[in-house]
């Protein structure tokens, strides 16, 4: 069986810091940036953990304003 790896592309201009992404991802993969935020004055999300990433897109489906965008790989 193929494994799969996965990436996350958060559009960190629009994202609003809602963290629902956060608590969704099972493999702790995502983050809030904690110093750094974007022209909104919003801490974004990003990917912390990029090895974990599985590409399973629980972080996409939960994302209110649509932000995020996940890519699967088969090694």
């Amino acid at each position: 069986m193929a494994k799969v790896k996965g990436t996350v592309l958060v559009n960190t201009e629009r994202c609003k810091g809602c963290e629902l992404c956060v608590e969704a991802c099972p493999t702790k993969t995502l983050a809030l940036a904690k110093k750094e935020v974007n022209d909104r004055g919003y801490h974004y999300a990003y990917m912390e953990n990029p090895d974990a990433c599985i590409g399973c897109a629980a972080c996409g489906i939960v994302c209110p304003d649509g932000c995020i965008t996940v890519y699967k790989v088969k090694l």
